[in-house]
């Protein structure tokens, strides 16, 4: 059981200033000499200014995006009009393309790039990923981050929300950062994408994707900002406690994704890119456009094991 100690008044949702860092204490902004960019947030979210993502992108623009995604962890491009093959070929900047072993691939358009994953909302099918989450999380490699292309949006609603896990780390207690600093959790897709496959799918998939272990708290591997790796939708449980102890303190962790000074908030055009670090945010895809249609098209690019 969590002490008052350790989340304060009101459960840890003390009013008044809430600020924190951007970057790790000495990380030093990168020159940028190849694009504009207008920040969203204090902490999270900037639009990128003059870059076209129908063109390849040379060495040295690819790193100057690299450190704009490092400091800010979700860049936005507006009216871009490219396929499926040059977003996949934008990702590829950043390593190796994952294909989702149960959304599958696109059929009939885009058949050169089959690492696109569509997402097609309308009034058969509702929008359900409003939940605090980081893709993949169940992989023992989880992805280093997601590129979103807007194909066609609804007139109002539909927005997207991310949320700086490593400024919500670094908010919590002194003393709730020494008590969860080394734990562990398991992660699972069992619970979420298993719960809308026959029980001979999911017995055939278990083999290829058990459970994992991540730490509760990882360390960015490019930063070093030590950042909070649980999400609601796919961590089950920490390692070692009890299952009370457990849920509450997950339950405390899950939530400090929600406060607004850590987010930003992104409302769709159609051509609009999303480009976000997963190792450093969760995000959340606001469900109030229905039965409006919704139709997205994301690539996942491969990433390491937290640590």
């Amino acid at each position: 059981m969590l002490s008052n100690a350790l989340v304060g008044p009101m459960n840890g949702f003390l009013p008044g200033p809430r600020v924190a860092e951007r970057m790790p204490h000495g990380w030093e902004s990168a020159d940028r000499t190849r694009f504009g960019l207008a920040p969203l947030t204090p902490l999270i979210g900037a639009v990128v200014e003059g870059v076209d993502l129908s063109r390849p992108l040379d060495a040295e623009l690819a790193e100057q995006l690299n450190a704009a995604l490092l400091e800010w962890k979700v860049l936005f491009f507006r009216d871009q009009e490219i396929s499926g093959s040059q977003q996949a070929a934008f990702a590829r900047n950043w390593g190796p393309l994952e294909t989702h072993p149960f959304y599958g691939r696109i059929t009939g358009t885009e058949v050169d790039a089959p690492e696109v994953v569509r997402l097609e909302k309308d009034a058969r099918v509702g929008g359900f990923e409003n939940a605090w989450h980081s893709d993949v999380s169940w992989r023992v490699e989880p992805s280093l981050g997601s590129v979103l292309r807007a194909v066609e949006v609804p007139d109002l609603g539909g927005d997207t929300l991310w949320a700086d896990m490593g400024a919500a780390y670094d908010r919590l207690p002194d003393e709730l950062r020494a008590r969860i600093d080394g734990l562990s959790a398991v992660h699972d897709w069992y619970t979420n994408f298993g719960l809308v496959m026959d029980p001979e799918e999911r017995d055939r998939l278990r083999p290829d994707f058990p459970e994992v272990e991540h730490p509760v708290v990882r360390t960015h591997p490019e930063t070093g900002r030590r950042t909070l790796y649980v999400n609601r939708i796919f961590t089950q449980r920490i390692v070692g406690l009890d299952d009370e102890e457990s849920e509450e303190l997950l339950e405390h962790l899950y939530l400090q994704a929600s406060f607004p000074e850590y987010q930003c908030r992104w409302s769709w055009r159609s051509g609009d890119v999303a480009f976000w670090d997963n190792r450093s945010t969760q995000h959340y895809a606001s469900s109030d456009y229905y039965p409006r249609t919704r139709i997205m098209e994301r690539i996942t690019i491969c990433g390491d094991r937290p640590s």
